[in-house]
């Protein structure tokens, strides 16, 4: 099996139990709330960034992690669990790396510009299922 493709399992297998805990959790989050903010999806996005944020930093040098997470055990908690668990903490990763790398301009760019854009592309996307 080539690389591209045991990634790729990999990566299917941790976004399935991401997506399974994504629905698990913030049905539980938002069946205990009584308030009308999507409260559930609100904490999900805000814990994936907490375990991305954990996850890319466990095979730090210097961590206690560092000997023996794999490439690959990084691929499935990262990419795969919490890429399923929510891209929002995907999008924050990238973020951190853009601040890491000093590439500050890009990451304002980034940041307004996902926000901006995305919600005038679900805009555009409601508008265009409503002329059906």
């Amino acid at each position: 099996m080539s690389d591209m493709w045991k990634d790729f399992l990999i990566v299917s297998v941790g976004s399935f139990f991401g997506g399974g805990a994504r629905f698990l959790l913030s049905r539980f989050i938002q069946a205990v709330t009584v308030v009308t903010f999507p409260f559930g999806t609100f904490m999900v996005n805000i814990f994936g960034c907490l375990l991305i944020g954990f996850f890319s930093g466990l095979p730090a040098v210097g961590t206690v992690a560092h000997e023996w997470m794999s490439p690959s055990a990084k691929l499935l908690l990262t990419m795969g669990f919490c890429g399923g668990f929510t891209t929002f903490s995907t999008f924050m990763n990238e973020s951190l790396m853009l601040v890491k790398d000093g590439h500050v301009a890009s990451l304002a760019l980034y940041l307004s510009g996902s926000l901006v854009l995305g919600f005038l592309a679900v805009l555009a996307g409601y508008a265009m299922a409503k002329l059906l």
